[in-house]
């Protein structure tokens, strides 16, 4: 992508950023191709001084001609054992004979996910997770993304403590970034492509250095962290002050997605790295599509860095809403999908007899005229020939079920704008156009077309720049979020959680334009507004650091559990949140996780369920997984004497898909778990079970009657039903309601004859 090409519409972005917005690097042309290799550790001879040492002599042994300088690329001792290194196919197979030898991976390319939101989130000043928290004072959030844009005032350290003295990163200077960009609030920058310099040693990169000339990393690190801007928005629209989720925590940026491509090997460089500088959090909006756990890179080094006591927020793709498409869905990390807020973007038609209509439209209004243009209705306006024809009019189109059609038909033609008639409500993709648009409600539109028929000369003058606050219903989950099951491991429910991610204001770089207008004119904002699941994304690992400020002793899954089980399943109308993939239909778990992330709440959760690292392993184990590939993420040997598939989670998925002679017989399905008491000392909690259609729940105990705070009780949870149930997906919930009413822990259930 140039520096200068960013004006695409949204409803391009989405497919760009999760496709090809990162270009990968072809390899058809050269004989080697770069491998990530696995190795144990515990074979390293005595004579070397440290792994690299060993690796590099590894790598040596096997090398036909090439020298070695060129051909290792990263050593990984923190987030992995092992190498990345350029190889060709001889030298591979003579390297699997090496001692300490594991497996080995082709590196793999990956694909990104791509203000007012803090207030909806219902975070203030005054009471809840803000001053808990102390607004993230003192905790780091990483990000492996496309860079940062440091000039931006969201990265501006007024009113930001010093820097933690554990603190162990740096701020690498580079191509137009040098050191002393950094500050109290950006306190970290590196930068990560030697895995696309071998895959391609003639690349020549547009800015080698953690500057960002995307933009992506920009808006996401503002999101999790950005300090206060005043003033922020897109061409007046959602105006006000900008802030991140936490707004007075830290921020690294590790720069490992490029113009030029993104390589597995720089993003197990990347996460490692991050580890050993000292981040608390990782935001990882970014992942692979159908790649075991021992093969994905982001499992791979994010199950170190769990070990290491980091919370890691990741993205759950924009491949919906088809079930099965979600990424990350991995066990140890946080999966978000993304919903929307309650803000509109409107724009008003003013009618030339005095009627005015309001629609909703993000066109930017810059040099706009207030002047009154004629006015023509043409139908489906489905035929471009016919649009040319009617000239510098506004064309009002009576949407056929075709509105995307519609929309570049329009778009193509000669005319002064569009007004578009529709009941379609996932109109996002295509608010941000580059000319003059409103979309209409069908009974604002009869309004147009009323006048239209009753004028001679009818003709409608536009404004824009609207933005209207308290939205109902909302949240509302998105359209393009990714739907569980995981393909990658599909028997812990995913996504987890639901977060912001529709239309988000975010800081972007001064430089990138964020939209064109009249075919021709391009637009520069220091403010942006994106959608998908790259933006919820780092919501969520901003609100972690708020509960990981608030509860430094807490391991990345009881905050995990924590976020899950006080969310919310109801939207602002009090009615069950809906899903505009799914007809306006309640959300299942398999969209929107166990709900809408509630920071306040997320303080205080009463039970946590927490999981340790031999649970993980336990689930490894169950995997029928090879040794060498559970070490593979684990580094090192595991006693799988005690397998199981169950890790305690504060989810439920329970699969009803056995299709033979039998499918009607009833079954159960068990699953045990252990909370923990984190609220009042002495408390009890009465089990509540909303119904799953089709299926008995049981809970036995359905009464937990805690002594002390730190301490453990178990439940078990059955499912009965048909071997195949004759519904694709039934979900209900688990709650656990404290007896003073001042906890209430949900956990959804989902039962699916999805394969």
């Amino acid at each position: 992508m140039a520096t200068h090409n960013h004006h695409v519409p949204l409803y391009l972005w989405l497919s760009i950023v999760t496709i090809s917005n990162l270009a990968i690097v072809s390899t058809l042309a050269h004989e080697s191709n770069n491998y990530i290799i696995y190795m144990d550790s515990s074979f390293m001879p005595k004579a070397f001084a440290d792994h690299h040492s060993w690796y590099l002599s590894t790598v040596d042994s096997v090398l036909s001609t090439s020298s070695i300088s060129s051909k290792l690329i990263y050593s990984y001792t923190h987030v992995l054992n092992g190498f990345s290194a350029s190889l060709s196919v001889p030298e591979l197979e003579a390297l699997k004979t090496s001692p300490g030898y594991i497996s080995s991976v082709r590196d793999l390319p990956v694909k990104r996910d791509t203000t007012h939101s803090s207030q909806f989130l219902g975070l203030n000043s005054k009471t809840g997770a803000w001053p808990v928290s102390n607004y993230g004072k003192g905790t780091i959030i990483g990000l492996v993304d496309t860079g940062v844009w440091p000039e931006n005032e969201s990265f501006n350290d007024a009113g930001m403590s010093e820097i933690p003295p554990r603190w162990k990163g740096e701020c690498e200077s580079g191509t137009q970034f040098s050191s002393s960009l950094c500050n109290k609030k950006l306190i970290g920058a590196r930068f990560f492509n030697k895995g696309i310099v071998a895959q391609d040693p003639n690349v020549t990169f547009t800015m080698n250095s953690t500057r960002d000339t995307d933009g992506h990393g920009t808006h996401t690190s503002s999101t999790a962290a950005g300090n206060y801007v005043a003033g922020a928005s897109y061409f007046n629209y959602a105006p006000g002050t900008a802030s991140g989720m936490a707004p007075r925590a830290h921020v690294a940026m590790y720069k490992a997605l490029w113009d030029e491509g993104a390589l597995s090997s720089d993003i197990i460089a990347a996460i490692e790295q991050a580890v050993v500088d000292g981040v608390d959090v990782l935001s990882l909006s970014f992942g692979l599509d159908g790649v075991a756990l021992y093969e994905d890179p982001v499992a791979i080094a994010t199950f170190s860095a769990m070990e290491k006591g980091v919370f890691v927020s990741t993205s759950a793709g924009n491949e919906g809403p088809v079930y099965g498409s979600l990424h990350n869905g991995i066990p140890w990390v946080l999966t978000v999908a993304a919903s929307t807020i309650d803000r509109d973007f409107q724009g008003t038609a003013h009618l030339g007899n005095g009627e005015s209509v309001t629609g909703m439209t993000l066109f930017p209004g810059v040099n706009s005229s207030s002047t009154p243009i004629p006015i023509v209705f043409m139908n489906a306006c489905d035929n471009l020939k016919k649009l040319n024809k009617v000239g510098k009019k506004i064309v009002l189109c009576q949407d056929n079920n075709s509105i995307e059609e519609q929309y570049v038909t329009v778009q193509d033609a000669n005319v002064a704008g569009g007004i578009f008639i529709t009941n379609n409500t996932d109109l996002e993709l295509f608010l941000q156009s580059q000319f003059p648009t409103l979309f209409l409600s069908t009974k604002e539109g009869e309004t147009i077309k009323d006048y239209i028929k009753s004028n001679s000369n009818p003709k409608v003058s536009l404004e824009f720049q609207k933005t209207l606050l308290g939205v109902r219903p909302a949240p509302t989950v998105t359209s393009y979020t990714s739907r569980g099951p995981s393909s990658s491991f599909p028997f812990t429910l995913k996504p987890d959680i639901t977060a912001p991610g529709s239309l988000i204001l975010a800081a972007w770089p001064q430089n990138i334009s964020v939209a064109m207008v009249n075919k021709k004119q391009v637009l520069f904002s220091e403010f942006n507004l994106l959608s998908g699941t790259s933006m919820a994304c780092p919501h969520a690992a901003g609100l972690a650091a708020l509960v990981k400020g608030a509860h430094p002793e807490w391991s990345p899954a009881a905050i995990r559990s924590a976020m899950m089980t006080t969310s919310d399943i109801l939207d602002n109308t009090l009615s069950s949140i809906k899903d505009i993939g799914d007809d306006l239909l309640p959300a299942s778990p398999l969209a929107m996780g166990a709900g809408h992330v509630n920071p306040n709440k997320a303080l205080n959760p009463g039970l946590i369920y927490d999981a340790t690292i031999d649970d993980y392993v336990n689930l490894l184990c169950a995997l029928n997984y090879t040794k060498e590939q559970i070490q593979t993420i684990t580094r090192a040997s595991n006693n799988c004497s005690t397998p199981s598939l169950d890790l305690n989670y504060p989810s439920f998925i329970a699969f009803f898909n056995v299709n033979d002679s039998n499918s009607g017989v009833q079954t159960t399905q068990e699953f045990r778990r252990t909370v923990t008491n984190v609220g009042k000392g002495q408390s009890t909690y009465v089990a509540s079970v909303t119904a799953v259609k089709g299926f008995e729940v049981g809970v036995v105990p359905n009464k937990l009657v805690f002594r002390r705070e730190g301490e453990n009780l178990s439940f078990k949870l059955s499912i009965r039903g048909r071997r195949l149930m004759k519904e694709t997906v039934a979900f209900g919930y688990l709650t656990w309601v404290d007896t003073e009413g001042q906890n209430v822990v949900r956990s959804p259930i989902v039962a699916t004859n999805l394969s």
